[in-house]
């Protein structure tokens, strides 16, 4: 009688053999099954041989302009929407057909590129005028059939030495109407940082001639603290073309942006939506031309329209070339008020007479570096927007 401890190790002998063997199989059967079904995916769709010849529109009449290139999508990837072409496709042999003997109608269109949108003018083709100031270089082209004010900033000269080692930012707005705000990192630093970006804003026809743009340039150091290099204002031209020009301006820098022969005066401007208040900081003046024995103040006056809703002034300091005033006054205002609402500076000398004057508020009452002001001071609420602003002689 055999020993059952023999019987016990044949049969797990012979049980894994089985098991071994079927896997086996398995194994072969899986992969013989894979392979056919990977031939049969890659034999639907042919690989194209490279492009030898151009695809020309020559059975079709030209739908797009002479600035514009059409954009197609090869056959394989045309959207079909029955069941029925889908099964005409799938017949069809494609492992013989050559991509550049293709028919234009067999090419799905999808639109066209605007080539105008990445034309980047070359700097080289207009020398920087001779000087020693900050120059901004940049493009302005104005296309009528879209109404579409394009603008491409291209670069800085002669940058000052203090912002060599800092980030140059610019910010562009398109005033009076437009408070959106595109903004343009250099791509470098040092004396001559470039920009080479295009933006787009969109004017009718009709105010395109009464705008301005007005292009801020600032320089962002290690910190963080954004310090104003200089301004370029440039009125907006009715006959500007299609074609661009390419422009070269001297910027307006901190000192230079108010030169008044009655003095100048330093300004803050802060508005809280969340509150509907309005505060005026009279800071300080400097190379006033007035001398009062009695001293001298400035009065700040609310209009709305036509009409002074209230008016506050400063404390009486003593005359000079350079007073410091430091006097903070808040006025009430809703946010709706904006556009109709304007602030009067008057520097109040002997006899109670303004002597020197300076209208801040949107585009119904104000131009240039007082504009720029109040329209600093609407986009960035809860902030403080500091500037100078020349004296006129009061009307």
């Amino acid at each position: 009688m055999a020993d059952p401890t023999m019987l016990l190790a044949v049969g797990l002998s012979l049980g894994l053999f089985l098991l071994l063997l079927i896997g086996v199989s398995v194994y072969f059967l899986w992969r013989r099954c894979g392979q056919r079904q990977y031939q049969e995916m890659v034999t639907m769709i042919a690989p194209f041989p490279a492009c030898t010849t151009p695809i020309l529109l020559t059975n079709h009449r030209p739908r797009y302009r002479p600035d514009e290139i059409p954009f197609f999508l090869p056959p394989r990837f045309k959207p079909t929407l029955r069941s029925e072409e889908r099964e005409e496709e799938g017949r069809k042999d494609l492992s013989n057909t050559h991509r550049g003997s293709l028919t234009v109608e067999s090419w799905y269109p999808v639109g066209s590129v605007r080539a105008g949108l990445y034309w980047v003018p070359d700097v080289s083709e207009v020398s920087p005028p001779p000087g020693r100031a900050v120059q901004l270089c940049f493009s302005v082209a104005y296309r009528h059939d879209n109404e579409q004010l394009y603008v491409s900033l291209l670069c800085l000269r002669n940058l000052p030495t203090c912002f060599y080692s800092n980030d140059t930012l610019a910010e562009l707005r398109l005033l009076p109407d437009d408070r959106r705000r595109h903004k343009a990192r250099a791509r470098c630093r040092g004396r001559d940082p470039e920009f080479n970006d295009s933006f787009v804003f969109q004017v009718s026809g009709v105010c395109v001639s009464e705008s301005v743009l007005s292009v801020c340039v600032l320089s962002v150091d290690r910190g963080g603290r954004h310090h104003a290099v200089g301004r370029v204002l440039f009125p907006i031209e009715g006959e500007l073309g299609e074609g661009g020009r390419l422009l070269w301006r001297d910027l307006e820098t901190k000192d230079e942006m108010q030169c008044s022969g009655l003095g100048d005066i330093q300004v803050s401007l802060n508005y809280s939506p969340s509150l509907q208040r309005l505060t005026v900081v009279i800071l300080r003046a400097r190379s006033l031309q007035i001398h009062t024995d009695t001293g001298m103040c400035f009065q700040v006056s609310l209009q709305i329209h036509t009409r002074v809703v209230k008016s506050r002034r400063t404390p009486v300091v003593s005359s000079g070339p350079d007073p410091g005033f430091n006097h903070k006054m808040t006025f009430k205002l809703r946010p709706s008020q904006l556009d109709q609402t304007s602030l009067t500076l008057e520097l109040i000398g002997s006899g109670l007479t303004p002597v020197g004057v300076v209208v801040l508020g949107p585009f119904m009452y104000a131009r240039g570096p007082q504009l720029q002001h109040w329209t600093d001071m609407v986009n960035t609420p809860n902030e403080l927007v500091k500037q100078w602003h020349g004296l006129g002689k009061p009307t």
